[in-house]
């Protein structure tokens, strides 16, 4: 096949990845969608409510919506769901799903029309398949780092609201008011639950579901730890500032000197690929053979096999867990 008919078809799957991206709802279609699930189901159902803990998005008129009924009963759904709520993200469970198929379609095809190799193109499909669910793993990192940076000062905040006279509920609205995203978001869920009738305990341990924190954790466990065993929390409050202020310090210090490694890796993994296509620049046609004779192809995955690990191994010695 020509190369214009393989540029084509892949600007076509692009076309149609980008497509079905900006044509999502937005988040008002879709706090209207589940409300109205909401109503349909409390009208065909009345004995069955929508609880506000679940990870499942009511929405039954949506194609994604009949996918996720679907992948309902799988281990993984479950788990891509919660990484969706740990994210922050806007898509849904169904919409993720749709992604990672079209993705890996459409550079499957795109590496077996170039390449005329099956298992090449099963393995870069493969892979393709996991940029969604890669891009989902960095967002909940970045907004977990977010959270964990700004966490020290809402818990100073919260503190001197309680010095001067505030009540719980009356400092954690001063936090959601003060302080920058998502320590906001977070906690003005807490407010508006407690507001709503909801425990103070389970408004807490909801929250420490929705973001995966061991900061959090730790503030939620000492909190709760206080009232039921009494104590000041003024001081509680100061003494977890402070702990997780030098965590955090301590794995910047981490980060900082493990960063000529990560470097490392990143060079030496770049690097074999690099060489490939700057001979191939200079010298047209000089690696052919690797891509159409069997043993280059087989040389190939294996270095490329070799690659992968060495990345995994170099990975696991410069994370540090402080």
């Amino acid at each position: 096949m020509s190369l214009l008919t393989t540029t084509f078809l892949t600007l076509l799957t692009l076309s149609f990845t980008v497509l079905l991206l900006a044509m999502r709802p937005t988040a008002t279609s879709r706090s209207t969608r589940r409300r109205l699930a909401g109503i349909y189901q409390s009208i065909k159902e009345p004995s069955v409510g929508l609880n506000g803990t679940e990870l499942e998005k009511a929405d039954p008129w949506g194609y994604s919506a009949r996918l996720e009924a679907i992948l309902d009963g799988f281990r993984f759904a479950k788990r891509l769901n919660t990484l969706l709520i740990h994210a922050d993200s806007q898509m849904g469970l169904g919409g993720v799903v749709i992604v990672s198929v079209g993705a890996a379609m459409g550079c499957g095809m795109a590496c077996f029309l170039i390449l005329r190799s099956i298992v090449a193109a099963g393995a870069v499909g493969l892979s393709s398949s996991l940029i969604p669910y890669a891009l989902l793993r960095f967002k909940r990192t970045r907004r977990v780092k977010a959270f964990n940076e700004a966490l020290p000062d809402a818990i100073d905040l919260m503190a001197r609201s309680l010095k001067a006279g505030h009540s719980m509920g009356s400092s954690i609205e001063m936090v959601a008011e003060q302080s920058p995203q998502p320590i906001a978001f977070e906690f003005v869920q807490v407010f508006q639950q407690q507001r709503l009738g909801l425990h103070f305990r389970e408004a807490l341990l909801q929250m420490g579901s929705r973001v995966p924190s061991r900061d959090l954790q730790f503030l939620i466990t000492a909190i709760l730890i206080q009232k039921e065993t009494g104590g000041d929390l003024t001081e509680i409050l100061g003494r977890a500032s402070h702990v997780i202020r030098e965590r955090v310090r301590i794995e910047g210090e981490v980060q900082t000197r493990t960063a000529q490694g990560r470097l490392t890796g990143w060079i030496l993994g770049a690097m074999p690929i690099a060489m490939l296509a700057l001979i191939n620049l200079i010298s047209p046609g000089y690696s052919t053979i690797l891509f159409h004779d069997p043993i280059g192809q087989d040389l190939l995955y294996a270095g490329l096999a070799l690659i992968f690990v060495g990345g995994v191994i170099i990975r696991r010695i410069v994370d540090v867990q402080v």
